[in-house]
């Protein structure tokens, strides 16, 4: 499995709509800072077709260190929740096609 990085991203979306790479790199922070700041205030994010993040808060609990066996409490936390949506859902039941650059 391959990792693609942000700049990576970047660089495939500027040579795909010719755009400058500056542009593309200032558009897709401004994107990731905003789905931040919705998810920070406890928004719901809907994108059709592709999939929604929420927020859930993972409630407090008792868990037990393997080593020594010691119990710990584990404070109350918020995470990020993805559902995909239909589209992607369907995209990634498909089988999947290698390409050149994976061999």
């Amino acid at each position: 499995m391959a990792t693609i990085t942000k700049k990576e991203l970047i660089d495939r979306i500027a040579e795909r709509t010719q755009a400058k790479r500056v542009t593309v790199k200032s558009i897709i922070q401004a994107f990731l800072d905003e789905i931040t700041k919705e998810l920070c205030n406890d928004n719901r994010l809907e994108f059709r077709d592709f999939g929604v993040f929420e927020t859930r808060t993972r409630a407090a609990r008792s868990a037990q260190n393997p080593k020594t066996l010691e119990r710990v409490e584990v404070p109350s936390k918020r995470t990020v929740k993805f559902k995909m949506g239909r589209v992607m859902r369907e995209h990634l039941s498909a089988p999947i096609v290698e390409s050149a650059e994976t061999v």
